[in-house]
C-alpha cells in the first residue's frame, strides 16, 4: 500500500493534540514495518495474535489500553482510537490483540483497586498478561440484564457457575473481566470479577471458528471458585461497569471500521488506477468515480464521529453514551459499504482469497456485531436524543 494513497489530513483536525499526531505517525511507520499487511491464508491464530502483543509490547504501544492510579494515569480514548485505526488499516489481527488488551483491561483502569491494578495492569502493559473481556452469554448477548451465570458467595469466595460464549481472546487469555448475578434480578443483579484463567472449574468449552480468524472460544464455568478479593467494583454494580467499558470501547470499534474502511479506499484507489476498462483507466469512468466519492464521504464522516466522540470522552464528559453509539452505528455500517464497494470495483478477483479487499470483507462484518450491534445502537442513540429533550 502506497502511503500517497493514505489522506492524513484528518491528523491536522481541532480534535487532536500534537501527541496524537505524533503517536499516528508512530503507530503507522511501526505497524508497516512489523506487521505483515498482506491477505493470507490459514495462519496459527492463537501463535500471532500472541506475538503481536508481545511486540506492541516491546514497541511501547500497549501503555495506551492501561491507565495505572498511582502514576496519575487517565484513558485517553482518542490514543486508543488512533491505535486501532492505524493497526486495522495494516491488519485486523494486530487491530484485534489491541483492541482485546483494551477490552479486557479497562474495567479494572475505571475500577479496579490498587492491588488489582498492579498485578493485572502492569502486566498487561509489559505484554506479560493477555486480557479478555467475558459478557456474552448463549441466551444474553444484547440484552446483558437477562444473563444467567452466576456467583455465590461461600464463605470468604464466590463460586461461579454458568457459561460465556463469543469472547475473544479465550482459550489464549491469563485472566477474564468476568461478570456474573451475585442475586437479584435484571441489570441490579450483576457484579464483575476478575478471573484466572489457570482457576479450577473454569474451562474452554470449545473453539469458536469465524469467517476472519481469531482467538474465540466458549467458557464453562463450574464451581470455579473465586476469593472475595476478585471482585471488581461494588457488589450489583457489575451493568455498570460493563456499560462504562463499553462507553470508552465502542468509539475504537468504529475507529477499526475506519481503519478498514481507508486501507479498502487505497486498494481501489490503486485498482481503479491500473485497470483499463473499455479504452481507459477505470477512475475515468463516471461511474466509478462516484463510488470513490461516497467511499471517500463515508470515511470522512466517520471520522468526524469517532474523533468527536472520543474528544467529549477524553475533554468534556464522563460518559459518551449517545456519542459513542453513533460514531459505532455509523462507522461499522459504512465501513461495510466501502469494503463492499471496493470488492465490486476488483470484480471476480475481489471475491478471491489471497486478495486484500476480500479479507476487509470478512474482518469488518463482526464489528456491526460485537459490543453492542447497530439496531442496538440505534436504541440506545434513540433513547438518548429522546431523554436530552425531555421526552421521556
Amino acid at each position: 500500500m502506497e502511503l500517497s494513497l493514505v489522506d492524513k489530513t484528518y491528523l491536522n483536525w481541532p480534535f487532536l493534540e500534537d501527541k496524537h499526531r505524533q503517536l499516528a505517525n508512530d503507530i503507522d511507520t511501526w505497524a508497516q514495518a512489523n506487521i505483515d499487511g498482506e491477505a493470507h491464508g490459514d495462519i496459527d491464530v492463537d501463535a500471532e495474535c500472541s506475538k503481536i502483543v508481545r511486540q506492541l509490547a516491546e514497541a511501547g504501544f500497549l501503555k495506551h489500553c492501561v491507565a495505572l492510579r498511582d502514576e496519575n494515569g487517565k484513558l485517553d480514548v482518542r490514543s486508543m482510537c488512533l491505535m486501532r485505526e492505524h493497526l486495522a488499516r495494516q491488519s485486523g489481527l494486530a487491530d484485534f490483540a489491541f483492541a482485546m488488551q483494551c477490552l479486557g483491561s479497562v474495567a479494572i483502569s475505571l475500577f479496579g483497586n490498587d492491588e488489582q491494578q498492579q498485578q493485572y495492569l502492569a502486566a498487561v502493559r509489559a505484554g506479560e498478561k493477555i486480557a479478555a473481556f467475558a459478557l456474552t452469554e448463549p441466551d444474553a448477548g444484547s440484552d446483558v440484564a437477562a444473563m444467567s451465570t452466576s456467583a455465590e458467595l461461600d464463605g470468604d469466595e464466590y463460586v461461579i457457575n454458568g457459561e460465556k460464549t463469543f469472547i475473544s481472546n479465550g482459550g489464549i487469555a491469563d485472566f477474564y473481566t468476568l461478570f456474573a448475578r451475585t442475586g437479584g434480578e435484571g441489570a441490579r443483579g450483576i457484579t464483575a470479577f476478575i478471573v484466572d484463567a489457570n482457576t479450577p472449574g473454569l474451562e474452554i468449552a470449545e473453539r469458536i471458528n469465524v469467517i476472519a480468524p481469531h482467538p474465540l472460544a466458549r467458557l464453562k464455568f463450574t464451581n470455579c471458585r473465586v476469593p472475595k478479593s476478585a471482585m471488581l467494583g461494588e457488589k450489583g454494580k457489575g451493568f455498570k461497569v460493563s456499560m462504562a467499558t463499553l462507553d470508552v470501547c465502542r468509539s475504537t470499534v468504529g475507529a477499526a471500521s475506519l481503519g478498514f474502511a481507508r486501507r479498502a479506499l487505497a486498494e481501489a484507489l490503486q485498482r481503479t488506477a491500473s485497470r483499463e476498462l473499455f479504452g481507459a483507466p477505470m477512475n475515468q469512468i463516471p461511474g466509478v468515480q462516484t463510488q470513490l466519492a461516497e467511499m471517500a464521504t463515508n470515511i470522512d464522516t466517520s471520522a468526524l464521529l469517532i474523533y468527536r466522540a472520543a474528544w467529549t470522552k477524553d475533554c468534556v464528559a464522563d460518559r459518551i453514551t449517545r456519542e459513542a453509539a453513533m460514531a459505532k452505528m455509523y462507522a461499522t455500517d459504512s465501513a461495510q459499504q466501502t469494503i463492499d464497494a471496493a470488492v465490486q470495483l476488483f470484480g471476480g478477483l475481489g471475491v478471491t482469497s489471497g486478495i486484500k479487499v476480500e479479507e476487509l470483507y470478512r474482518e469488518v462484518r463482526a464489528l456491526r456485531i460485537y459490543e453492542g450491534a447497530s439496531e442496538v445502537q440505534k436504541l440506545i442513540i434513540a433513547r438518548q436524543t429522546l431523554q436530552n429533550a425531555g421526552v421521556i
